[in-house]
């Protein structure tokens, strides 16, 4: 029967205790879960060679950017229908502005959309999404050197993006809307996140089910870097993504956060993108989006102590401080 590991993650460093993929998070005991099966306990130094590997190897470079600490990607949406902020920067000079706000806010890498993949959202013809999304990343990049990456389904999106500069490809399909995306990742050498997602954004959430929502998900994310491998994308040009929200009850979404620390059992650095999302207001209230900060911040400073190296937000300046202080106050920032 397939095993699978996740690290316990320590509240204080031990000077016995393992580094978690090379970041600031340190673990000696390892959780195995089995399909039906409750989970068991064992000192991560019985586990095999290879498996360990996985989970202590520092993480490789993602667009320039060090994963030995949480790096911050600010949410762009050139789109007039996004959940949260459609409209907001759906502009060129709004979003070019937006985009350098977040910069100063403490953003390491932008990631900007073109189609919304909100719940019920319907497909945004490619040409539209060019036309979004191209002429304001050769803005950004004709003013400042920061990391790019473009939110796109589609293959001929993301060539146009990184013509115009974008250093890294966000698929929310994983590869599984546009196959032909993959091959255009391979051959410019960018790193790619593939995301987990159960249906399309139309009807995602119409009634989500799974047998094992945490096994499921590792699965469906292994299966698809073996495919990314197999098209000539090496491992460590890969991240993955749990999709929270994305064909997930709030269950799910809980239960993929509770044990988030299994998917470093992938080899790959994790994305988290949780800002904002509907389970937050429905937990800690705030209908609008918007209003949903404080409970975005907490779920991110979650995901920082379980080892996740990119988190994908709204709110730079107010996640950036979060860190901050998570990492003073924790003696994450000496480690």
């Amino acid at each position: 029967m397939k095993l699978y590991h996740r690290p316990i993650i320590l509240s204080e460093p031990a000077p016995d205790a393992l580094p978690l993929a090379g970041g600031p998070c340190q673990f000696r005991e390892v959780a195995v879960c089995q399909r039906n099966v409750p989970s068991f306990i064992v000192p991560a130094s019985d586990l095999p060679a290879t498996i360990l590997a996985r989970l202590t190897a520092p993480r490789a470079l993602v667009a320039g950017l060090s994963m030995n600490h949480p790096r911050i990607m600010g949410i762009l949406n050139v789109t007039p229908d996004s959940f949260s902020d459609g409209g907001d920067h759906a502009g060129f000079q709004d979003a070019v502005t937006h985009a350098r706000r977040m910069q100063q806010d403490g953003a390491d890498i932008i990631d900007i959309g073109g189609e919304s993949t909100r719940p019920g959202a319907g497909t945004v013809p490619q040409d539209d999404e060019i036309s979004r999304t191209a002429p304001v990343i050769a803005a950004i990049r004709a003013q400042s050197d920061i990391a790019i990456s473009i939110d796109t389904r589609k293959a001929a999106v993301a060539q146009a993006a990184i013509r115009a500069g974008a250093g890294m490809v966000n698929d929310v399909a994983a590869f599984s809307y546009d196959p032909g995306l993959a091959d255009v990742t391979a051959q410019s050498g960018l790193p790619i996140c593939l995301m987990h997602a159960q249906g399309d954004p139309a009807t995602m959430q119409d009634n989500p089910v799974y047998d094992d929502v945490l096994l499921d998900v590792y699965d469906f994310l292994e299966s698809r870097i073996t495919l990314a491998l197999a098209a000539g994308i090496a491992r460590d040009r890969i991240v993955i993504d749990p999709g929270i929200g994305f064909g997930k009850t709030q269950g799910h979404n809980l239960a993929l956060l509770r044990n988030i620390a299994l998917f470093h059992g992938l080899g790959c650095a994790i994305l988290l993108g949780a800002s904002r999302k509907r389970f937050i207001g429905t937990i800690g209230g705030g209908s609008d989006a918007k209003s949903r900060m404080a409970g975005s911040v907490a779920v991110a400073l979650h995901a920082a102590t379980q080892g996740v190296q990119i988190l994908r937000v709204h709110d730079t300046f107010q996640t950036k401080q979060a860190l901050a202080l998570w990492a003073a106050i924790s003696g994450a920032e000496s480690r």
